[in-house]
């Protein structure tokens, strides 16, 4: 017996009184975790840029010197809605609601900035600040207040970074919610879809919402020790979606060996017994390429790795050992109307064996055109520009984008975020001039030095919005420039710094963390098919396929969201989904190639692991694509782009990769000297390529 541990296991889970035992002792569990979890604070995402170590987070530390540091500030951008030049009395009235709105709460108003034009006004409102959240609510009463108290016919909005981070934390307000209903209702109606019963799809659906809550909990707990910060939108539709691939890897299987076996609990065990490897191998991979998001920098990706990998592991227990003892419990009956009983051999392939078989006949042909096409999509990356606007962070308009949009017509848009650089002291003036003839910049003011360290301090305003291309070349440039100043050592801080520090920070990520992930999976691979060669190919066609998903997203969001650029954030999650969960389909089906070329020659033991593997693949490739889709339903932009990239790559895996790809790529493989997998079987050759036809006979719909 080559397993005998696992053998004991899968009959302990199907046992009669094993399953019970199984059942209650997870409920138990289910139910500590959630009386002594449900009470933890819920994770969030980090309400800071700041990189720790960079120049903005060191200009950000030593501002705090100022006496004045603990104010925030929003700015008020006034004007007729028209456009209409404002007039003396139009000013009278402004100073009038400012002095009301200063009466009203702790606030302090500038006198009104006039445009050059004289159609827009500026004033500034800053208070003693009280933290993230009562800077907010700040926010909030100034809105209403301008709501309730403007009659005079202005159009008056409210902006700056407190203003932005509102709005952004608005654009959540019931989102998870809506995210967890929409990922429900998907799952439910393709699980309906794939099994065609009116019972059996409540039960992965119950097991898999269980894993979802108990990760959410668990996550929530890591997040306090270990001062997490990530998305828990990304987590749920994560949870949902490879859980629900390993319930119907699991029932795929188990539906098969019904057909096999008289008794369910026989049929289940051999069904766990054979599902076992391919759902741990796929889940390691998934969890340790998340777990490598923990060497990045940027927080919340830092958080969104470590939960999402916890997650994963909760999904996979649940399936493994929750769903096996409940379907045991329910016996073949579950499956009702169209229950699998031995007599049900359907003698004709299944589509997906169909096309197999077509594809391994002209193997070249077909995998060079596949590649081809695959080389096109990913082709669009080099047109693929990374980095969003400040204004293009939300799929639908706010005030904070709306007041920053036209301060953008009127004034220099660098008034809204200003650069701080700060030098040693004696040089100020030197500085000043300096970064007043770098290009971008509209002028520099020299403002009174830091009280306790006496550095200078610059104030620079620029002509370009924070997040832009041009923005970033400005930083560049003023640090360059700057740098050449004698003695000055300038740090250049502020939010445009932040903003393009923080870009910097996820290049680096990805640069680090992209070649860790193709790594795990390469090693994961080389595990399961016992083969170096048969990994390196798998893993090379995987990251094409991540590749082309990318550029095909790119192509299409850029005309649904009508933008031109991904949100930095993108590239590194995008593609550590898309590789990582990716492998899995390619595991599932390397697998049960692996089992069948046991029995087999391997271009039978491809149609026939192709035929058995093809629903359950397709069934969990749409469920994913149909999860991660429902990101589109938030309104912020990076999440419609992950969601958008990643249900595409999804697909592109289910139908192309995995369905025509891979099998003639493995018949190809199979015609090499050395055996495709670890162990010595059936070699094809174009010699004996005609065994296809021996099958037939044997493979199931």
């Amino acid at each position: 017996m080559k397993h005998p541990v696992l053998t004991s296991v899968a009959n302990s889970l199907t046992s009669r009184r094993g399953a019970r035992l199984w059942l209650l002792g997870a409920l138990a569990i289910i139910l500590a975790v959630f009386g002594l979890l449900s009470s933890m604070p819920a994770a969030e995402r980090s309400t800071s840029t700041l990189v720790d170590g960079s120049d903005s987070a060191k200009v950000e530390k030593l501002l705090e010197e100022i006496p004045d540091s603990g104010k925030e500030s929003a700015l008020l951008v006034a004007g007729h809605p028209d456009q209409h030049t404002l007039d003396t009395n139009d000013l009278k009235s402004l100073e009038s609601i400012s002095e009301k709105l200063s009466t009203e709460l702790p606030l302090e108003i500038s006198k009104p900035l006039l445009s050059e034009d004289g159609q827009l006004s500026l004033l500034t409102a800053s208070w003693d600040s009280s933290g993230t959240d009562g800077d907010r609510q700040l926010v909030t009463d100034l809105r209403e207040q301008i709501s309730v108290g403007n009659n005079t016919g202005f159009l008056i909005e409210v902006s700056g970074a407190p203003a932005f981070g509102l709005d952004l934390s608005a654009t959540f307000a019931g989102a998870d919610f809506t995210l967890l209903a929409v990922t429900v209702g998907i799952v439910a109606v393709l699980l309906i879809l794939t099994y065609r019963s009116p019972i059996l799809w409540l039960i992965p659906l119950i097991v898999v919402a269980l894993a979802d809550r108990s990760a959410s909990l668990i996550a929530n707990a890591l997040s306090q020790p270990l001062d997490l910060h990530f998305d828990s939108g990304v987590l749920s539709v994560l949870v949902f979606g490879a859980g629900t691939n390993y319930a119907l890897l699991l029932i795929s299987r188990y539906r098969d060996e019904l057909q096999q076996h008289s008794d369910h609990r026989a049929a289940l065990a051999s069904a766990w017994r054979n599902s076992f490897e391919a759902i741990v191998s796929s889940n390691l991979t998934v969890v340790l390429a998340l777990a490598t998001l923990a060497l990045a920098v940027m927080e919340d990706t830092r958080g969104l790795g470590i939960a999402c990998a916890a997650g994963l592991l909760i999904a996979a227990a649940f399936n493994l050992f929750l769903l096996t003892p409940l379907m045991a419990l329910c016996g073949r009956k579950v499956f009702w109307p169209l229950v699998p009983r031995p007599d049900q051999v359907v003698a004709k392939r299944s589509l997906w064996g169909k096309a197999a078989a077509a594809v391994i006949k002209r193997p070249i042909v077909n995998l060079s055109a596949l590649v081809l096409i695959l080389v096109v999509l990913a082709s669009a990356l080099g047109a693929t520009n990374v980095g969003l606007r400040q204004t293009e962070q939300f799929r639908s308009a706010t005030e904070s984008t709306s007041a920053t949009e036209r301060i953008a017509e009127h004034f220099p848009i660098g008034e809204t975020a200003p650069i701080t650089v700060l030098a040693k002291p004696g040089t100020g003036e030197a500085v000043t001039e300096t970064a007043e003839n770098v290009p971008g910049v509209e002028r520099a003011n020299l403002l009174p030095a830091l009280p306790h360290s006496a550095l200078e301090r610059v104030m620079v305003i620029g002509s370009s919005e924070s997040g832009s291309p041009e923005s970033f070349e400005l930083i560049e440039s003023l640090r360059s420039e700057l740098k050449q100043v004698p003695g000055a050592e300038p740090l250049v801080g502020g939010t445009i710094a932040e903003a393009y520090d923080a870009h910097q920070s996820h290049l680096r990520d990805f640069a680090v963390i992209a070649p860790l992930i193709v790594a795990v999976c390469l090693v994961m691979l080389w595990v399961v098919t016992g083969k170096f060669r048969t990994a390196l190919v798998l893993s090379l066609t995987n990251l094409l396929s991540a590749a082309a998903a990318v550029g095909l997203g790119s192509l299409i969001g850029s005309m649904l969201f009508d933008t031109a650029a991904l949100d930095v954030q993108v590239p590194l999650l995008a593609f550590v989904f898309l590789v990582a969960l990716g492998v899995d389909y390619t595991i599932f089906l390397t697998q049960r190639v692996k089992q069948e070329s046991k029995q087999m020659p391997l271009d039978a033991a491809i149609v026939n692991a192709t035929s058995r593997t093809g629903a359950v693949i397709t069934s969990a490739g749409v469920v994913l694509a149909g999860v991660f889709a429902a990101l589109s339903s938030l309104p912020l932009m990076v999440l419609g782009q992950l969601g958008l990239i990643v249900g595409l790559g999804v697909l592109l895996d289910t139908f192309v990769v995995r369905t025509l790809l891979l099998p003639a790529l493995f018949i190809l493989l199979g015609r090499a000297k050395s055996p495709v997998f670890g162990y010595r079987g059936p070699r094809i050759t174009p010699e004996n390529s005609s065994t296809v036809e021996l099958i037939e006979s044997k493979t199931h719909a």
